[in-house]
C-alpha cells in the first residue's frame, strides 16, 4: 500500500453518507440539503461521478463554479467529500467528435450514447481525455479541505466488462505479447494445433469475437484476464495523474462483489492498487436469503482488503430500480443490512444516493432523501441509522478474524463455465454460496481468500468447485492440510492448470494425491435426476466413476450406475485432513458434512446456539477488547448469553442480551 495518511482523512467515526448530485437540483434543495445531512450525522458524500457535461459542457470550456460552490457548502457544514474523477460517463460532445471510442460487442453492435459508460476503455483517445479531466478535477481541488478521498470513475467493468473494438484488438495483442515471450509460447499455451489454429504472428490474433462454434477456450480466458488487467490500467491511469498533483489523498473505486453477477473482474488482482477497498451491494429483492449474499459480499470485500477496513459506497435504503419487481424493504432491513456490512469490517457506510432523483433511469431507485420527504419511514431510518453509527465509532478501526477460509477464484470462475464442458448446468457462484451459506447459518466466521494465499493457519479451509488452479496454488493448500488443517475440495476442482490444459492421470488433477482418489470419469446427472448416497441423503447435479487411492469413503452412492462408488472421501494428511465432495448434496447433507469437518478442526461459532436467522460476527480493537454485533433477522426476540456494554442503548449487559425482533444490537466486550 502506498504511504498515504490514513483513511478517512477528517472524518470522525463512521463515515456515513451517500452519493450526491446537487447538478440535478437548484439551489434553494442543495441549501435544504446541508441541514438534512446534518440532521441524519452525514460526514461524508461522493461528489461528481457523473459530472463531466456540467464540468466541461464543450469541449475546453469549464465551469467549476457550481461544484465550488458545493464544496465550499459541504465543507461549511462539516461534511467530507469523497471527489470523483468525473469521468464515469462521457459527454455527447465527445463522443459524437469521436465515435472511435464507443465500444463494441462480440457480435460488433457498437454500444452508443445515451446511457452511461459508453466508452471502450482500451481507447487511447478516450483515455487521454479521461486523463485530462482527471487533471483538472485534482489540480482545481488539491487543497480544498473538504477533499478526503479520490473516487476515480465508477463502477468499472459493470456495463462494459468486454470489449471487442479495434481498439480492444490492440490492446488484446499487445497485452498478449508482455504474457507470452513467443508466438511460439503463446501456440503452446492456447493448444492450436486443434482445431487448425496456429498462429504465425500475434498480428493475426483477434479477440474472441462471435465464431461459428466455440472459440479456443483459452483464448476466452486470455481475454476475460486481458479485460480486467484493462480495467486496471484505467483505473491506474487516473490514479496515477491524482498521485502526481495530490499525493496526500488516498484514491479508490467502487467494485461489485456480488454472486452471481460481476463475474469479470479479478478484484483480487487489484488489491494491492487500492489504497481503500470500496464495494457497491445491492440486495435481490427475490431471495429470501438475501441476508446471507450480503454477509458473503461483506467478507469478500474484507479479503479483497487484506483485512483492513473496508467501505460500503453504496447500497440502498429501500427499493431499487433495476430488478423485475422492485421490493421496498420491510421494517429494519436497511439498519440491518447496514449494520451487517459494519459488522464484517466496513468503517464506512454509504448509498446510492442521497435524494432520490426526478428525472432519469434511477428515479425510482430509493435514496436516503426519498420523494415523499421527510414524513416516510426511509428518512426515519435515515436518521436513525446516523444515530447509531455514531454510537458505534469506538468499533472504527477493529478487525475481523476467522478460524476458516473459502476460496474463491476468478479464473476459475470463468474456466468452469466454460463451453464445451461435461454438463452446462455448472454454476461456480451456486457452489460457492451453497458451502458459504451452510457456514453462515452455523455463525461461523470465514474469511475468503483468493487461491494465491496462505491458507496454514486456518484450522478448515473450503475450496469449492477450484477448476482451475496451478502447480503452486496446490502445493499451498496441501501444505495447510500438512499443517494441521481441514481442506474440502468439491468436484471439478484441480482439473486444469493456469492455461485451461487438462492435467493428465485422472481427474481431480492437481489434488489427486492430496485427496487419495483418481476419478476415472464425470457422470453428471440429469436435469431431475437425484439419487441417494449410502446414509440416505440425496445429491443431484454430479457423480464421476471414483476410486479410494489412500483415501476413505465417508458417503457411497446407494443407487445408479455408480451405486457403492465413493461419493465423499476422507484422507489423513501429515497433522490435517483432506476431504473430496465429488457430488452436490442437498442443503441438509452439506450441512451434516460441516458439522463433521468442524468438529474435527475444532472450530466453534461465534455464539453458541443462535436461532436460524440470527448471524453474530465479532470485530476485534488493538487494545484487545472486541464488538459483538447480533443481527436478528427474524420476527422474534432472541435472548443470549454476553456482557458488556450495549453502545446501541448505552447500558451495560450482564450475562444476558435481549435482541429485538428485526432488529441489532452492538457489545463492546472488554
Amino acid at each position: 500500500m502506498p504511504n498515504h495518511p490514513a483513511w478517512p482523512l477528517n472524518v470522525p467515526g463512521i463515515a456515513y453518507g451517500g452519493d450526491y448530485n446537487p447538478e440535478q437540483w437548484p439551489l434553494d434543495v442543495q441549501l435544504q440539503d446541508i441541514e438534512l445531512m446534518r440532521e441524519a450525522g452525514v460526514n461524508l458524500v461522493s461528489v461528481a461521478i457523473f459530472s463531466w457535461a456540467q464540468l466541461e459542457p464543450r469541449e475546453g470550456e469549464y465551469d467549476f463554479a457550481w461544484l465550488d460552490d458545493v464544496l465550499d457548502r459541504l465543507h461549511a457544514g462539516g461534511i467530507q467529500v469523497a471527489l470523483a474523477t468525473a469521468t464515469a460517463s462521457p459527454p455527447p460532445w465527445l463522443t459524437r467528435k469521436h465515435p472511435e471510442i464507443l465500444p463494441r460487442t462480440a457480435d460488433g453492435t457498437v454500444l452508443g450514447q445515451g446511457a452511461r459508460q459508453s466508452y471502450a476503455v482500451s481507447s487511447p483517445v478516450f483515455r487521454r481525455y479521461a486523463v485530462a479531466m482527471t487533471r483538472r478535477m485534482a489540480e482545481r481541488y488539491r487543497d480544498h479541505p473538504a477533499l478526503a478521498v479520490w473516487h476515480i470513475d465508477n463502477e468499472l467493468g459493470c456495463h462494459v466488462p468486454h470489449d471487442y473494438s479495434d481498439n480492444a484488438e490492440v490492446a488484446f495483442r499487445n497485452w498478449l505479447q508482455e504474457r507470452y515471450a513467443s508466438i511460439d509460447d503463446l501456440n503452446a499455451a492456447w493448444g492450436t494445433t486443434f482445431w487448425s489454429q496456429r498462429y504465425d504472428s500475434f498480428e493475426e490474433i483477434l479477440p474472441p469475437r462471435a465464431a461459428p462454434t466455440f472459440v479456443n477456450p483459452t483464448q476466452q480466458l486470455d481475454f476475460a484476464r486481458f479485460s480486467s488487467d484493462e480495467q486496471l490500467a484505467h483505473y491506474r491511469a487516473l490514479r496515477d495523474a491524482l498521485r502526481e498533483i495530490t499525493p496526500q489523498v488516498p484514491t479508490t473505486t467502487n467494485f461489485m462483489m456480488s454472486l452471481p453477477d460481476n463475474k469479470w473482474v479479478d478484484y483480487f488482482s487489484w488489491s494491492a492498487d487500492m489504497d481503500v477497498v470500496a464495494n457497491d451491494h445491492y440486495l435481490i429483492a427475490a431471495d429470501r436469503e438475501a441476508h446471507i449474499g450480503l454477509a458473503f459480499s461483506a467478507d469478500l470485500s474484507r479479503g479483497v482488503a487484506g483485512g483492513a477496513p473496508w467501505i460500503l459506497m453504496e447500497h440502498s435504503t429501500s427499493a431499487v430500480n433495476w430488478q423485475p419487481r422492485n421490493r421496498a424493504k420491510g421494517p429494519g432491513q436497511m439498519l440491518r443490512n447496514s449494520l451487517a456490512h459494519l459488522a464484517r469490517g466496513a468503517d464506512a457506510i454509504m448509498f446510492f444516493q442521497w435524494r432520490q432523483s426526478l428525472a432519469g433511469a434511477e428515479k425510482y431507485h430509493s435514496a436516503m432523501v426519498p420523494h415523499a420527504g421527510r414524513d416516510t419511514d426511509v428518512w426515519r431510518n435515515t436518521v436513525e441509522l446516523g444515530r447509531r453509527l455514531k454510537a458505534l465509532a469506538p468499533v472504527k478501526g477493529s478487525r475481523v478474524t476467522a478460524d476458516v477460509a473459502l476460496v474463491f477464484d476468478y479464473p476459475s470462475w470463468w474456466g468452469a463455465e466454460l463451453d464445451g464442458h461435461p454438463t452446462d448446468a455448472l454454476s461456480y457462484p451456486q457452489e460457492v454460496l451453497r458451502w458459504y451459506r451452510a457456514l453462515w447459518q452455523r455463525d461461523i466466521t470465514v474469511d475468503i481468500v483468493p487461491a494465491q494465499a496462505d491458507p496454514t493457519g486456518y484450522r478448515a479451509v473450503f475450496a469449492p468447485m477450484l477448476y482451475s488452479v496451478t502447480d503452486q496454488d496446490a502445493a499451498r493448500l496441501t501444505a495447510a492440510a500438512q499443517a494441521g488443517a481441514h481442506v474440502v475440495i468439491t468436484f471439478f476442482s484441480g482439473i486444469v492448470d493456469e492455461f485451461d490444459h487438462v492435467r493428465p492421470g485422472g481427474y481431480p488433477g492437481a489434488f489427486r494425491d492430496l485427496l487419495g482418489v483418481r476419478t476415472e470419469e464425470f457422470h453428471p446427472l440429469h436435469e431431475d435426476e437425484v439419487l441417494a448416497l449410502d446414509d440416505g441423503a440425496r445429491a443431484d447435479l454430479w457423480s464421476e466413476k471414483t476410486h479410494l487411492e489412500g483415501a476413505k469413503a465417508v458417503r457411497t452412492w446407494a443407487e445408479g450406475p455408480l451405486a457403492g462408488l465413493p461419493a465423499v472421501t476422507r484422507n489423513t494428511v501429515g497433522d490435517g485432513t483432506a476431504w473430496y465432495i465429488a457430488t452436490r448434496p442437498d442443503s441438509e447433507a452439506t450441512g451434516s458434512l460441516v458439522d463433521q469437518v468442524l468438529a474435527e478442526a475444532g472450530v466453534a461459532p461465534v455464539v453458541a446456539d443462535l436461532p436460524t436467522g440470527v448471524e453474530a460476527v465479532r470485530r476485534h480493537a488493538a487494545d484487545g477488547s472486541s464488538y459483538l454485533f447480533v443481527i436478528n433477522h427474524t420476527d422474534r426476540g432472541i435472548d443470549l448469553a454476553a456482557s458488556g456494554r450495549d453502545l446501541l442503548r448505552d447500558q451495560d449487559v450482564i450475562d444476558t442480551l435481549h435482541v429485538p425482533a428485526l432488529d441489532s444490537t452492538v457489545i463492546h466486550e472488554r
